[in-house]
């Protein structure tokens, strides 16, 4: 007896990410078969030009004659992120007529929820560059239904890192820090935790060491200051109950120097910035499970005082691991939720987790602009 297996078709997606950190933008190409298995097929990365960076962080801060800057703007990220599109079809070999759909981000210079949110692109022109149908401004809709618009990756962590026999939680460490619980049984949650690496990439900036502290050696020179670590975990943001989202509109540079820390060594505080990014994340882990597996991906996985600090605190009860020891890099992983976020809209299934975002309930993300 001849046994036939059932065919399984595979669909290519793109996904494209640039975070607060304005480090640049992450393009990846996913498989996703018929079966619902996805593979990482293909990456690439391009940094910001630096008028680019000053112009989106002008935007942030807030500047003069911003429509017609946010306008300008949207269209230069629009050609760096068809560029990013063009590099990874290249390197790949596959065709354009290959991808069912691009799935962008686009660049937040604006998260003030319940209010709005503004994430930079311009669909429309992205689809006439690259001729592949565009997903994008996904958060929007969340928000229309009262949710917080963020963040929007806890499903795509339950589709890539749920496990069955053990609670997992999934901490991205971007500018800003999220977590996504994932219980071996019960319901999603997840929640920005604070600052990830924005604090500490500006006071590098700021004391001229550069864009970003490699691997934490700058913080690892320095001493913990408990006095201003206690004043900086005093934020009402860190007490304020889930559902709830941040942004550089409220970590920044400007809120660091409220604090007194003209009279600390700048190491000293670069030190303790990388104790309150830990700290924080680690208090809301410790309210939601007492063991799990906890697996770091973004920017912040390749930071490896900021690892160390992270298992020192939770302890022996928590396994701390980068995202490659589940099969993805962390470099990769927001950009690849937005590829199947986009696979999400064109199938006409919920992207959100209202739990997680505090939503109505389940809605389709993203405005869809064809080729």
């Amino acid at each position: 007896m001849v046994t036939t297996l059932p065919h399984v078709e595979t669909d290519y997606y793109i996904g494209q990410m640039s975070g607060t950190s304005l480090d640049g933008v992450d393009t990846v190409i996913i498989a996703i078969t018929s079966d619902n298995q996805i593979e990482l097929t293909g990456s690439t990365h391009h940094e910001f030009p630096a008028a680019l960076k000053e112009q989106v962080m002008a935007l942030c801060q807030g500047t003069q004659d911003e429509l017609n800057l946010a306008a300008k703007v949207s269209n230069q990220l629009s050609k760096l992120y068809a560029r990013g599109v063009h590099d990874v079809l290249l390197s790949t070999g596959i065709n354009a007529s290959e991808i069912k759909a691009i799935g962008c981000h686009g660049q937040t210079v604006r998260h003030m929820p319940p209010h709005y949110t503004v994430q930079l692109v311009n669909g429309a022109l992205l689809a006439e560059l690259t001729e592949i149908d565009v997903v994008c401004d996904f958060r929007s809709r969340d928000m229309a239904a009262g949710g917080q618009g963020a963040p929007l990756v806890p499903a795509f962590h339950q589709q890539v890192f749920q496990q069955t026999d053990k609670d997992t939680i999934v901490v991205n460490i971007g500018g800003m820090a999220n977590i996504t619980f994932l219980p071996a049984h019960g319901d999603v949650g997840g929640f920005d935790t604070g600052p990830g690496n924005i604090l500490m990439d500006a006071w590098c900036v700021k004391h001229n060491k550069g864009t970003f502290d490699e691997n934490g050696q700058w913080a690892h020179s320095g001493n913990v200051n408990e006095q201003l670590l206690a004043q900086l975990l005093d934020d009402p943001y860190f007490k304020m109950p889930a559902p709830k989202s941040t942004g550089r509109e409220h970590f920044n540079l400007q809120w660091l120097t409220q604090f007194p820390i003209r009279d600390i060594p700048a190491a000293d505080v670069q030190a303790t910035l990388l104790q309150l990014t830990a700290a924080s994340i680690v208090k809301e882990i410790k309210q939601l499970t007492q063991s799990a597996d906890v697996v770091i991906c973004g920017g912040g996985a390749f930071n490896g005082q900021l690892l160390k600090a992270l298992s020192q605190i939770l302890g022996s009860n928590f396994h701390v691991c980068r995202s490659v020891k589940m099969g993805i890099d962390p470099q990769w992983v927001e950009a690849m939720a937005f590829a199947w976020l986009g696979q999400q809209n064109l199938l006409r299934l919920a992207g959100n987790v209202s739990e997680v975002t505090g939503a109505k309930g389940a809605r389709i993300l993203g405005a869809l602009y064809p080729a």
